[in-house]
């Protein structure tokens, strides 16, 4: 078997569907009570998935919590591609005290939305 029918089959039987978060560049949402919307750089980690770093400061960390499930948008870093507005879970919030993001809490994010996603099945 090919190393990419190997990587299909694999693909299909996993039991949600995985969504190409490297093709997200950015993403922006508000939150209720804040007069203004939030853009974040879009991490992809191993471990972690899809993440946003979030200041230990931010007056936004107060207002979300694990579970949450939200409505942001996302960009590309192509200017040829639309945006795309997608409902989104919140899967973790964790501090990273010594790392390489001290002083931030990485925001594990995870799309539920299949509608208007290329890769919806």
């Amino acid at each position: 078997m090919s190393q990419s029918n190997l990587s299909t089959l694999m693909a299909e039987r996993r039991s949600e569907p995985r969504f190409p978060a490297s093709q997200y560049y950015s993403v922006e949402f508000s939150i209720n009570g804040l007069t203004m919307s939030y853009q974040f750089k879009i991490w992809n980690m191993a471990s972690q998935s899809m993440c946003v770093l979030v200041r230990e400061d931010s007056e936004i960390l107060p207002r979300i919590k694990v579970g949450d499930i939200l409505d942001m948008r996302y960009y590309t870093g192509s200017s040829s591609s639309p945006s795309e507005d997608l409902k989104t879970e919140i899967r973790h919030i964790t501090k990273d005290d010594d790392g390489r993001f001290k002083g931030h809490y990485l925001v594990g994010l995870s799309i539920v939305s299949e509608e208007n996603h290329p890769m919806a099945h």
